[in-house]
């Protein structure tokens, strides 16, 4: 077996020295904390992004395309129109077509309120919980992740 020599192709001495692995960990272990107070209400990740994401911006009664939703959500278009399919079969979202046949308008329905109204607080509760260790704003991680995105 032939092993890697680290000192020549890295510069971190251990993984712990790797801001894309330490993310990657760090992202990994929220993940799981925003799933487990998802799923009792049967709603994924991308989901509950992809719901709140579209209700923000449908909030003063305008429209948002299936496009805008995407790039608000950090997601690519065709992931997008396969979340909000999978949300309109169950019932959050209806997707009425406009004049031109390929663009949608997505909106909540009244389930879809209130399913977000439950989701929301819980995942802002997971949210606090798991960034409870640190004082976001002391640390700077809040603007080090707005600046990130």
């Amino acid at each position: 077996m032939r092993r890697v020599d680290f000192d020549k192709v890295s510069v971190h001495r251990t993984p712990e020295e790797s801001p894309g692995y330490l993310l990657w960990r760090v992202s990994t272990r929220w993940r799981r904390s925003i799933e487990e107070v998802l799923k009792p209400l049967k709603l994924t990740h991308p989901q509950f992004v992809v719901l709140a994401v579209t209700s923000w911006l449908t909030r003063t009664g305008e429209k948002a395309s299936q496009a805008e939703i995407a790039r608000h959500a950090g997601l690519d278009p065709n992931t997008t129109s396969q979340v909000l399919r999978g949300l309109q079969a169950k019932g959050p979202v209806e997707r009425p077509r406009s004049i031109d046949e390929r663009s949608k308008y997505p909106v909540l329905t009244e389930k879809g309120s209130r399913l977000l109204e439950k989701a929301l607080p819980a995942v802002e509760g997971a949210d606090a919980k798991f960034f409870a260790v640190l004082d976001l704003k002391k640390t700077g991680l809040l603007s080090a992740l707005q600046k990130l995105t």
